[in-house]
């Protein structure tokens, strides 16, 4: 456990369509993090071993999306109520343009955020989640595991859909995993995850056409400097979808790390905080007159 705990960092805010909860850590300039999807997840889950070292140079804040964490439940797909949740943050916090990272959901919520509203986003950091699979199937190995999950909710299914998002099942420790149990076995949770996880996602997925013309016009729209990181080893958001974000993101960059699933920020921490980090801080660093 860091030395930012969670009680110490949790902060609540009230907005129109109700309470959103976040971690806060940290002085400077804001940089804010969104979460992924699927069973237990929330902000902390996702970001509590990276906030420490984020929040030596930033004021991080770590979003609970509604239907996940202590954020507010939602009546709709919680995809549809993630955007609109962020917006209603900067406009509560009142921040202007700042940096957001994103793991997979969170990512595509950072790219829409970025494509509908450049003065909001002055970089944009991913973690899987965009583009578009060119040569992998679809819907993915971790995606069906999850439905699996949803539909029939054990400890067991929830093992086999984690260890499919990682690519060394050793991190699975104990306390991680009944950590996720613990939360997604909660009633309330899972009735809001399966608005979002359910037969006609998949469905869905395997017909990507009416998607593939709204995604890459999206990507196309992206005025900040991104990066885009992948675990090499991704059963969720394939590396393939990697190439249609690089060719249509104006400004983009990747980073691949080797060894690695879809939790990057968790399986490969330290190399993780220091790719971003060093993307970050560019704007921060004056170059040198020789």
């Amino acid at each position: 456990m860091t030395a930012l705990g969670h009680d110490a960092t949790s902060r609540r805010v009230e907005t129109s369509r109700g309470p959103l909860h976040y971690h806060e850590a940290g002085e400077g300039p804001p940089l804010l993090l969104l979460h992924g999807s699927g069973p237990g997840v929330s902000g902390w889950a996702n970001y509590r071993d990276n906030l420490p070292v984020f929040a030596e140079h930033f004021r991080t804040l770590v979003l609970d999306f509604p239907g996940f964490g202590k954020s507010y439940s939602c009546d709709e797909n919680p995809m549809l109520a993630a955007l609109p949740s962020v917006l209603d943050l900067l406009e509560a916090l009142e921040l202007d343009a700042l940096p957001v990272l994103g793991n997979s959901m969170g990512g595509n919520v950072a790219a829409r955020l970025a494509a509908q509203h450049p003065e909001r986003v002055s970089r944009l950091v991913t973690i899987g989640g965009v583009g578009l699979p060119v040569l992998s199937p679809a819907p993915p190995e971790g995606i069906k595991l999850l439905v699996q999950f949803v539909e029939d909710p054990t400890r067991e299914r929830l093992m086999a859909w984690m260890e499919s998002m990682v690519h060394d099942t050793a991190m699975l420790t104990e306390e991680f995993v009944e950590m996720r149990w613990q939360a997604a076995s909660d009633p309330a949770a899972l009735a809001d995850v399966r608005k979002l996880f359910n037969s006609r996602a998949l469905a869905a997925m395997r017909d990507r056409g009416p998607m593939a013309a709204e995604q890459v016009a999206m990507l196309t729209r992206i005025q900040a400097p991104t990066l885009i990181t992948f675990g090499r080893d991704d059963r969720v958001t394939p590396l393939d979808s990697a190439l249609v974000a690089m060719r249509y993101i104006p400004t983009c960059e990747l980073h691949v790390f080797h060894d690695c699933g879809h939790w990057a920020m968790i399986e490969r921490k330290a190399e993780f905080e220091s790719v971003v980090l060093s993307f970050l801080l560019r704007d921060m660093v004056k170059p040198s007159i020789v």
